[in-house]
């Protein structure tokens, strides 16, 4: 059976349980359904309730395609989970939670909640470190203060620069084995040398090429690593020496951030940039269909529930 290109075809083929069926065991289980209790292959299909039961005996025989993945314990069917998924992998600028909403027909709080999870499935986990030429920046994400209402303005903004916005740093990696440039995001408790410093030694192979803006808390990369530094307030590009990579990706973070998502609090951010980054990393060597199937690769062993998703939206009202 030919797979779906498109959003209109994932669309048509998803609303047959069946073909959700056959596309999610062929990446979860490649080589036969397993027990996820107890990894037993001796287990039979009960068509009744669209579920599998394990012969051997113990608690949780019964599991169903949802079971151990992001989608575990959702009452809503695949026909919604899979098209939600296609478009969050696709979308460039992202997709907000009123358009899916709007879209499968469920709450904005639900469809809020479905993104969350799809994104811990969008997740990198980063393995090795970098080699080659990679650029370090930093940059504040955080609403401007002419857009804020006067009284959370002057609650939020009691000084000038960045007081009150989150900090990102980003390494971008330049001419990798995938033909292009890929990052990793993190975001940091604070620009100094001891944090942005320690980011790049964890993540970079000693010896590469460093390429920093001015900003002194890179002063020191030079011991373990041939640092060379743009300096902005002179020029933006010297040769290879400059960070236009990171700005040029920075621009399109903000541009999803303020354009379609508008207001994103600081102990949500890390889940946006796994978002922003996946689709930067996959954008040339994966077409759409190939990008929707490494996010389904990603949904098993990964589960996050509604209490653990505003624990700290609630922790911060308490303190």
């Amino acid at each position: 059976m030919d797979m779906p290109k498109t959003l209109l075809e994932a669309v048509k083929h998803f609303a047959n349980p069946d073909n959700c069926r056959e596309y999610l065991v062929a990446r979860r289980w490649p080589n036969g359904v397993t027990c996820p209790e107890c990894g037993s292959e001796s287990v039979y299909f009960d068509s009744s309730r669209n579920g599998w039961e394990c012969k051997t005996r113990h608690p949780k025989r019964k599991f169903t395609l949802k079971t151990g993945t992001i989608f575990e314990d959702s009452p809503l069917g695949l026909d919604k989970w899979l098209p939600t998924v296609w478009m969050i992998a696709n979308c460039k600028n992202g997709v907000s939670s009123w358009e899916i909403h709007r879209a499968i027909g469920v709450t904005q709080k639900t469809a809020w909640f479905m993104l969350q999870r799809i994104r811990l499935a969008m997740q990198d986990e980063h393995g090795g470190t970098i080699d080659g030429d990679v650029e370090v920046d930093e940059t504040y994400i955080g609403g401007k203060a002419r857009n804020m209402h006067h009284k959370k303005r002057k609650a939020k903004i009691t000084a000038r620069g960045a007081l009150g916005k989150a900090a990102v740093q980003g390494l971008l990696a330049r001419n990798t084995e995938r033909g292009h440039s890929t990052v990793r995001l993190s975001v940091v408790p604070d620009i100094k040398q001891r944090t942005l410093q320690g980011t790049v030694r964890d993540n970079v192979l000693p010896g590469g090429n460093v390429y920093t803006d001015a900003l002194p808390s890179y002063d020191g990369l030079s011991e373990d690593y041939v640092h060379q530094v743009i300096d902005h307030a002179e020029k933006y590009v010297d040769g290879q020496v400059h960070t236009n990579g990171l700005e040029n990706f920075w621009s399109l973070l903000k541009r999803a951030l303020k354009g379609t998502y508008v207001s994103v609090e600081p102990f949500h951010l890390f889940r946006y940039l796994d978002e922003q980054a996946f689709r930067f990393n996959n954008r040339k060597d994966m077409n759409d269909a190939d990008r929707f199937s490494a996010v389904i690769c990603g949904i098993v062993g990964r589960r996050l529930t509604y209490k653990d998703l505003i624990a700290a939206l609630e922790s911060r009202a308490t303190a």
